[in-house]
């Protein structure tokens, strides 16, 4: 199953081929890896006008090469929501369009809902769901191990205006969080994660996603409270497929409604649509 991000206006793949894809990121040009693009590029002709070109090293990792200078970081929208956006030293730009598509699924549940909710986004990274629930209307409640990534995602929702909302940042490890709020009978409405394949908690606890994840969402499942609206499982991790996370759901939850598929983004050639993870939803039966 596809899910498609395709109300992106910020945002636009102008060509992918030879490992690489060519954005556009409000008006400012990258060139990033992508290692499911095995076909050659359609247009070459276009990615001379890169801004930026992230390139890979043969010993891991690898830096940009600027061709012009670019601001430090800048403003992405998505409707009423604003993103600070830059390039990283890890090819990434602090913010996953294809995510989108569960921004808007989030955000349409919890209007619908006809209270204020309470949402968990685990493994939170620079907010951008815990801004899209919190616009919504949702409290919110941002975990995640990384100091500055929780200092970006209050920037970010300062920039969509909403500084004085309901959301508390924590810097801490997911799965003791998730047991420490079992204990004090913490209940939760939504709840969101984004586990990395490999990361370290707050206090350097391991984490690999083949070991772990299964006991988080399990014991995470239980967090969710009489009434619930959703549980979302995203992935990033090569092998890890969303028959797998719809599986664990289909264990560790009541009966509901899953559908999981590939996140993609159509891109500016019609007939490619370019796959950029996976999620998997649930919802309860009604």
């Amino acid at each position: 199953m596809l899910i498609l991000a395709d109300k992106l206006t910020d945002y636009t793949i102008l060509d992918t081929g030879d490992g690489l894809k060519l954005e556009r990121w409000g008006k400012f040009l990258l060139s990033r890896p992508d290692p499911q693009v095995i076909w050659e590029k359609q247009r070459p002709e276009l990615w001379n006008k890169a801004d930026a070109n992230y390139i890979r090293s043969r010993s891991g990792g690898g830096e940009w090469d600027f061709k012009k200078k670019l601001p430090e970081r800048w403003i992405f929208n998505y409707g009423d929501l604003k993103f600070y956006v830059r390039p990283t030293g890890f090819k990434h730009t602090g913010l996953f369009p294809e995510q989108s598509a569960n921004w808007d699924y989030m955000a349409e549940l919890i209007k619908n809902s006809g209270r204020r909710p309470k949402v968990l986004n685990l493994f939170a990274y620079t907010g951008a769901a815990t801004v899209a629930c919190a616009a919504a209307g949702a409290d919110v409640v941002h975990v995640d191990a990384a100091k500055s990534m929780n200092m970006w995602a209050k920037e970010n929702a300062a920039l969509s205006g909403l500084e004085k909302a309901n959301i508390r940042y924590l810097q801490d490890d997911c799965l003791k969080f998730v047991e420490r709020e079992l204990r004090r009978g913490n209940r939760y409405d939504g709840i969101v994660m984004d586990p990395p394949s490999y990361g370290r908690g707050s206090n350097g606890q391991v984490w690999k996603v083949e070991d772990d994840l299964y006991n988080l969402v399990k014991q995470a499942a239980k967090l969710l409270s009489d009434d619930p609206l959703f549980f979302i499982i995203n992935s990033y991790t090569t092998g890890l497929s969303s028959v797998v996370t719809s599986n664990m759901m289909g264990i560790v939850l009541p009966k509901g409604n899953i559908n999981a598929g590939d996140l993609a983004i159509p891109t500016q050639n019609k007939n490619i649509v370019l796959p950029c993870g996976t999620t998997a939803r649930w919802k309860p039966k009604k």
